[in-house]
Parts: structure tokens; C-alpha cells; sequence
């Protein structure tokens, strides 16, 4: 066993050791070996922990960067997604600038609204600010021995039973104007001795009837050739007892002189609850007439209650008279009276007649009296009105406003009294009806025929079944106007169409309205009177105060139609009631409309634009709308944008941009943000007919450029979304009113190709807003997509030139450099491609070489696109 395996019991070592000493002053070999070693391996661990060091700083360095890049591929990818966000928005403020909010419907047709707003305007420009016209001042006049009167309402009562004067039958013999078919008419009543003649009051019904009742008279068998005895023979007959009493009287004997004579009777069936005569009444009085040798004619009023007379053996309609014929008749009468009266020093009939024709023929004097046809009266008035002239009685002047007082008139005749025999004493027959049935009946049946006008005068020019049903919309809040604790009744089969028209002065053309963006077949209805319209309107809001309720009511239902054709024409016609009381409309329709959903929005606005279109009221609404544009509701500054872009609702065009750029820079939320409507309505300005000049669309460019170039995001996006409205919208949806004739006739191109193709100088600036919307992030794509619109539009599909003019001036200052005709061509490549659209070969290279050709001066680039270039 080795030493170092002993037990550890060993007795210790002695403390002396036999050994010599060590020479001091000297190391053992040991210990300089153990030193060696010591100091070896210390050198081997300061270097393996200088290279440990040396890999983890390494280490470090190498996690640092991996750190540094992913955050710097995080940062870049959080740039696309902003990039792609911003893209993504950008889009939404090119599209469907009026589309409605979440949970209604579409967007608006932007084309048929502008189509109708420009046809429905007409109505209501005829020279004639509705606050000039506020009724004639001539009242009556004495011209010679003639009294003129202007009022429609007729003079005191009228006679209503008793023979009709020998004077009467004999100027009516000298001055009336046989319809058309008047033959027929008295063929028939000598046939059948009883004739039901149907008309529309005013339209000579009843000069008609007495002609015809003293022709058929006078060879009558106790006649004589004397004018009494025929005029003895011609009565009238009172109404109130009808048909049967007129029967039972020459039954029995009550009229011994009635044999040979003709009796007048006219029916009222408009009164509610009146009743017409069944055929066995008109046979058992035709039974009667014959055996006195008698004629009569019934002349009733055309309607749902007269039509089964009408309709049966003895209805006959009564045509007007000829209008040129009657005045001719008219004047003639006036001038043989007056020349007879002052035989010397005064010019012959028929001089002095060609003389008045052709005064009435002037344009002032046609538009002033604003009708197509004239009826007895209105012929009577326009004559005297003409001779009164032509004679000095009256001035030029005077004799303009006695020709605006004619559809007036009309207008106060049909709305004079209507809802006067609602409130008349009821028969004891009718009354025990109404109170066994609890209302009043044919409230509807009454109130139809006005409302049939009125929703005529607001939709002129709509289809017939539009303004029907419109009709009937008013027809039953007028009822429950009128008898607010009973529901209305409307029979469902007593529409009469034709009746419509007679009692309304109307006619039926045939046309075309659009339905989904399609112009379809339909018939169309108009007032026969441009003067019409703003007639009924003018009356119903001056005179009937107590029918606006009802009316604002039924302008707020057709104001949420989605019928262009509807609620534009809606719109204009509002506007025009609210300048006779600016106070009423805007607080009882234009506010209201001005805070609700998108649609009455636009109604407001454009009842709004109407508005400023008159000078009376033009200074108050563009106050309204600055001051719309700075409010913080963003409904009434939507309202606001809507209106600037018709041009009229600001005092320059450089006050409607600075509107609009204030609108929409505004910071809102997504929801409600205005810069898709500013930049839709700067693009509006581009084609205002006023405004279509190169340096007013210059100005309006210059702008958009400048905003392009603003250091706000806000003004750049406004620029931008411009710039894509002005690149791929058509002419026809931008349109106001009736455009320079070259842009009308360019109503299907791109908005930026109609100009450049009719200035061609403005298509250096339009090409630089379009370079810089290609060359934005945000807008490249959408700004491509337009320009891939235009350049489709070159040709037509059927291979007939398009938009190739316009884009022959715009493409060569739009790809003046390399970089820029790099682009367009892998445009048309991509297009070429296109797998369901693909463009053929040819027109993409008719399409490049448009772009490359030489086009005169070179292309100079704009600040912005320098600073993109070399930036």
C-alpha cells in the first residue's frame, strides 16, 4: 500500500525534516513548472473569455440587426397598409357622390336629375320673376263704350231661369265662332230633341248650347222669320229642380207657349252628393220635348259624374273654338264698334285688324299672355286689350299686364270657392245621408280636379301616370285638411283621364322618360300655357293660405320619390313658392329638408338654387349658404355643397371654391366626411353654361391644381378627387342648365375630353392635374382606371369616331416624357390583355401614335412635377 493509501491513524510526521534545506533566493523545479501551468492556463481562459466576449458582442450586434430590419419591414409594411388605406378611402371620394346613407337606397341618377332640372326650368322662365307678377294692377277698364273687366269671378248671380234676351241671341248670332263638329251637334239634337253637351266651364259650352237651341228654334212650325219670337223660344231653365221637373212641366201642361221652344239647363254635379239624371229621366224628357216640339240641351261640367251621361245616347262632347279664329272674331267686333262711332279721320276695319294681328303675334305680347288656346272670355279680354292699344286707350305696358292677367285669372277661377259647398247648408235628403254615414261624402271627388292642377303645375312635363298619382297624394291630404276626423273616400274605377285634361287645360304628347338610367316610351303631360304653372302656383300660395299645410305636406312626400322626374321637378316648383314667401318655405320646407336624408339634401338645395336664380331673393340665399358652409351641422353644410355646385348660391366663382375647399377640408369622422360632395361639386363648376368659357374652366383648373400642391393632405385629396370627377364623369351628369352648344353635343364624353376637344388650350392644365394624380400614391390607381375610361371611349362600339378629338389634345401633353409613355404603353398592353374587354390592335395603336405624335411646343412641367421627379 502507497503512502498516500494509509489510514488516516498514521502517527504525524516529526516537525524536522532530515532533508538539507533549500538554497534560498531560488524556486524549485515544481514550483516553476506549477507556475507555467498556471499562468498557460490563465492565458488559455483570458483568451476563451475574450473570444466568448468577442462571439457575444457578435451575437448582439447580429440580433440588433435582425431586430433593426424587422422592425423596419414592420414600419414598411405598416406604410402599405396606410398606403393601401389611403388608396382605399381616396376611392370612396370618387364614387357616387350622392349615394345615400346605410339602410337606404341607391345612388341618385345623376343624368336624369340634370335632364329634368333643365326641362322643368323652362316652365318657369318665361321673362316673368313670379315677384313682378303680382297681379295686374288694371283691374277694369272703359275702352269706348266696352267694359273691360280683368277679375274671373263673375259679377253678381246670374240669370237662372227665363227666356234668354233678343240682344244676347243676336250678337251671339254676329260673333260666335262655330267648334269643330258643330254640324254633328245640331244633326243630333234635332234628331233626338235632347242633347247632354259635356265641356270644361269657360270653353263657349254655353254660347254653343244657345246657338244651337236658336238654330234648331227658329224652324220651328208657330215661328216666325221675326228675331223676338226666336228669341222667346230660347230659356233658360233654374237648375235646382233638374231634369224631372223640366219633364213634369211639359207633361202637365204648366208650359202652354213651350211648344217650338229650346230650353237651357245646366247641371251642377260637382257639388258633393248631387246626383245625375239616370237614362229613364233623359228618355221620359226626351218623350215630353217631342211631343211639344221643344228641344233641350243639358250642358254639365266633363268628370267621373258626368260620364255616364256622357257616355250614353245623348252625350256629346263640346270642342273648343278655333283660337285664331275667335280673337280674329273678337277684334273684328271691337273695331267695326269703334269705327262706327268715329266714322271720320279713322283708318279702315281691315287696316287696323292687320294692325292688331300683328301686334298680337309679337314675341312680348305671345310670352305675356302665355296661353296656346284661348276660350271665349280670354279671346273677348285680349281683344278688347289689343283694340284698346291700337286705339291709345291703353299703353304698351298696360297691355302687357292685362295679358299676364288672363292665366292669373284661370288660375283664380279654378280655385275660387272650391270647398264653398262643403260648408253650404246640406239638403234634408243629403243631410240625413251624412248623418247616417257619419261624413261628409265626395270630399275627394271634389278636391281631385284641384288637385290634379296643382300637382300638374309642379310636375309639367312628367308622365301622365306621375302626375296622377301625385294627384291623388294631394287629393287626399287636402280631404283630411278639410274634414281632419274623417278618413277620405276615393272611388277606385271613376278616374276619368280625358276629363282631367279638359278641366285642366292640359295635353298628352308623347315622349320618353328614364327608368334605371333607359329612356323608355311614355306620355307625357303639359299645361297648354307656359303661362300656366306659375299661375296656379302664384294663386294657390297668395290667395289660399290655408292650403299650404296640406301642399307642404305633399311637397315633403315627393321629395323622398326617387323619380328623377319626380322629385326635381318637385324641387323647382317648390323653390318658386318659397321666393313668394321666403319666411314660410324656408322654415316649413328647406330647413327641415336641409337636416334629413341625403335625398331631401338635394331637394333643398336645389329648392334653394331656384331661389337665387331670382334677383328679389339671390343676396339672401347666398347668405344662407356661406353661412351654411361654416356650420358645425354637417348636414346644412352638405346641403351647402349641394347648392354651390349649381352656380347661382354664390357671388363668384372664387366664393363657391373657397366654400367648397372650406366643406371639405373640415375634419370629420369617416361617416361624415364632405370632401366626396366638395370635390363632386367643384367638378360641377367645370360646366356651368354661364361659366363654360375656357377662362372661367382656367380658373376653376388653377384652383385644383393649387390644391394639389397644398401642404395639407386635405386640400391635396380635395385636388385629387376633383381631378378623377373631371376625368371619367360624362358631360350630361354635370350639367345645370342648357350647356355652350359644344358641350351639349358632347353630353356623353368625359368631362375632360369635352373641354380639352373644345379648348384645346385647356389641355395643358387638365394634363397636369391627371400627371399628378398618376403619380400619387393614393390616387394612381383610381386616376388609371380613368384614364383606361377614356382612352376605351375613342371609338364607339359600332366604329364611328367618339372622344378621339378630345384625347388627340390631351394625350400628347400627358405623355410628354419617357416615363410617362412607358406608362401609357403598358396601359394599352394591359388593356390588350384584357381577358373580357380585351382591346384590339389597331385602335391600341391609333391610340399611341395619338400620343407620341409631334403636337407642336413641348410639354412644360409644373413645379409639383418637378419636385416628384428629382425628389
Amino acid at each position: 500500500m502507497s503512502d498516500d493509501q494509509q489510514s488516516d491513524d498514521t502517527p504525524e510526521a516529526p516537525d524536522t525534516d532530515d532533508r538539507p534545506p533549500e538554497p534560498k533566493g531560488k524556486d524549485s523545479k515544481e514550483d516553476k513548472k506549477d507556475k507555467a501551468e498556471r499562468e498557460e492556463k490563465d492565458e488559455k481562459q483570458e483568451k476563451q473569455e475574450k473570444k466568448d466576449k468577442e462571439d457575444s458582442e457578435r451575437e448582439g450586434q447580429e440580433k440588433e440587426k435582425e431586430k433593426e430590419r424587422e422592425e423596419r419591414e414592420e414600419k414598411e409594411r405598416e406604410r402599405e397598409k396606410e398606403r393601401e388605406l389611403a388608396a382605399q378611402r381616396f376611392k370612396t371620394y370618387t364614387r357616387a357622390p350622392f349615394a345615400e346613407e346605410e339602410g337606404e337606397d341607391g345612388p341618385t341618377d345623376l343624368a336624369a336629375v340634370s335632364r329634368t332640372r333643365r326641362a322643368t326650368r323652362l316652365l318657369f322662365e318665361s321673362g316673368r320673376d313670379l315677384t313682378s307678377i303680382d297681379r295686374s294692377v288694371i283691374r277694369s277698364a272703359h275702352i269706348g263704350d266696352i267694359f273691360l273687366g280683368m277679375d274671373a269671378r263673375r259679377r253678381g248671380t246670374g240669370m237662372r231661369s227665363g227666356p234668354v234676351p233678343d240682344e244676347e241671341l243676336r250678337r251671339l248670332r254676329r260673333v260666335h265662332v262655330v267648334p269643330e263638329g258643330y254640324v254633328q251637334l245640331r244633326n243630333a239634337l234635332r234628331a233626338r230633341r235632347l242633347l247632354v253637351l259635356g265641356a270644361a266651364p269657360g270653353t263657349g259650352r254655353t254660347s254653343t248650347a244657345l246657338s244651337l237651341l236658336a238654330e234648331v228654334t227658329a224652324d220651328a212650325p208657330e215661328g216666325t222669320d221675326t228675331e223676338p219670337a226666336a228669341g222667346s223660344r230660347v230659356r233658360r231653365v233654374d237648375p235646382d229642380g233638374g231634369v224631372r221637373q223640366l219633364a213634369d212641366s211639359l207633361v202637365g201642361g204648366e208650359n202652354e207657349d213651350g211648344r217650338g221652344t229650346g230650353y237651357l239647363l245646366e247641371l251642377s254635379l260637382t257639388r258633393p252628393g248631387a246626383l245625375p239624371p239616370d237614362e229613364m229621366d233623359l228618355d221620359e224628357l226626351a218623350t215630353a220635348l217631342a211631343r211639344c216640339e221643344a228641344f233641350a240641351v243639358l250642358v254639365v261640367t266633363v268628370g267621373s259624374a258626368a260620364g255616364p251621361l256622357l257616355a250614353g245616347r245623348y252625350g256629346m262632347l263640346c270642342p273648343p273654338a278655333p283660337t285664331e279664329e275667335l280673337l280674329t272674331t273678337r277684334l273684328r267686333e271691337r273695331l267695326e264698334d269703334h269705327v262706327a262711332a268715329q266714322p271720320e279721320g279713322t283708318a279702315e276695319v281691315e287696316e287696323l285688324l292687320a294692325r292688331a294681328e300683328e301686334l298680337a303675334d309679337r314675341e312680348e305680347v305671345v310670352d305675356a299672355v302665355g296661353l296656346k288656346d284661348l276660350r271665349p272670355a280670354e279671346a273677348e279680354l285680349l281683344a278688347s286689350l289689343l283694340a284698346g292699344h291700337l286705339l291709345g286707350d291703353l299703353s304698351y305696358d298696360e297691355l302687357l299686364a292685362g295679358c299676364r292677367s288672363l292665366a292669373a285669372g284661370q288660375a283664380q277661377e279654378w280655385f275660387a270657392g272650391v270647398d264653398r259647398t262643403l260648408a253650404a247648408p246640406a239638403r234634408e235628403g243629403e243631410r240625413e245621408a251624412d248623418e247616417r254615414s257619419g261624413r261628409r261624402p265626395g270630399t275627394a271627388t271634389l278636391f281631385h280636379p284641384v288637385a290634379f292642377r296643382i300637382a300638374l303645375a309642379v310636375l309639367g312635363g312628367a308622365s301622365h301616370s306621375a302626375v296622377a298619382s301625385a294627384a291623388h297624394l294631394l287629393t287626399w291630404e287636402l280631404s283630411v285638411q278639410c274634414d281632419p276626423d274623417h278618413t277620405p273616400a276615393r272611388p277606385l274605377f271613376s278616374d276619368d283621364p280625358v276629363a282631367d285634361l279638359a278641366l285642366s287645360r292640359a295635353e298628352l304628347t308623347d315622349g320618353e322618360v328614364e327608368v334605371a338610367g333607359v329612356e323608355v316610351a311614355a306620355r307625357l303631360i303639359w299645361y297648354r300655357g307656359g303661362a300656366l304653372p306659375s299661375a296656379v302656383l302664384a294663386e294657390l300660395w297668395e290667395r289660399h293660405f290655408p292650403v299650404r299645410a296640406p301642399v307642404v305636406r305633399w311637397l315633403r312626400l315627393l321629395a323622398d320619390d326617387q323619380r328623377p322626374q319626380v322629385w326635381v321637378r318637385a324641387a323647382v316648383a317648390a323653390g318658386e313658392l318659397c321666393v313668394r314667401d321666403f319666411d314660410h318655405g324656408f322654415t316649413d320646407l328647406v330647413l327641415p329638408l336641409a337636416e334629413g336624408t341625403v335625398h331631401r339634401r338635394i331637394f333643398a338645395a336645389t329648392m334653394l338654387d331656384q331661389a337665387a336664380g331670382h334677383p328679389s331673393h339671390r343676396k339672401a340665399v347666398r347668405k344662407l349658404v356661406e353661412d351654411w358652409s361654416r356650420s358645425g351641422t354637417w348636414m346644412l353644410r352638405s346641403t351647402a355643397a349641394v347648392a354651390l355646385g349649381y352656380g347661382n348660391c354664390a357671388d363668384t366663382t372664387d366664393d363657391a371654391l373657397d366654400a367648397l375647399a372650406r366643406i371639405g377640408v373640415r375634419k370629420e369622422d369617416e361617416e361624415h366626411s364632405l370632401q366626396k360632395a366638395a370635390a363632386f361639386n367643384v367638378a360641377r363648376l367645370l360646366a356651368l353654361p354661364d361659366g363654360a368659357k375656357a377662362a372661367q374652366v382656367a380658373k376653376v383648373l388653377r384652383r385644383m391644381a393649387d390644391w394639389t400642391q397644398h401642404k395639407r393632405e386635405e386640400y391635396q385629396t380635395l385636388g385629387l378627387a376633383s381631378t378623377i370627377w373631371l376625368a371619367e364623369t360624362r358631360v350630361d351628369k354635370l350639367l345645370i342648365d342648357e350647356p355652350e352648344p359644344s358641350l351639349g353635343e358632347r353630353g356623353d364624353w368625359p368631362l375632360a375630353l369635352a373641354l380639352t376637344a373644345t379648348w384645346p388650350e385647356l389641355a395643358l392644365p387638365i394634363a397636369d392635374l391627371m400627371w399628378t394624380a398618376l403619380n400619387t400614391a393614393r390616387s394612381k390607381d383610381v386616376a388609371l382606371d380613368a384614364l383606361e375610361h377614356m382612352l376605351r371611349s375613342a371609338v364607339r362600339k359600332d366604329g364611328t369616331e367618339w372622344t378621339k378629338p378630345g384625347l388627340a389634345a390631351l394625350l400628347p401633353a400627358l405623355a410628354a416624357e419617357e416615363a410617362d409613355r412607358r406608362r401609357l404603353d403598358w396601359l394599352l398592353r394591359r388593356m390588350m390583355n384584357d381577358p373580357d374587354d380585351p382591346l384590339p390592335d389597331a385602335r391600341a395603336r391609333s391610340l399611341w401614335w395619338l400620343a407620341v405624335a409631334p403636337s407642336g411646343a413641348p410639354r412644360i412641367r409644373t413645379g409639383e412635377e418637378e419636385r416628384q421627379r428629382h425628389g
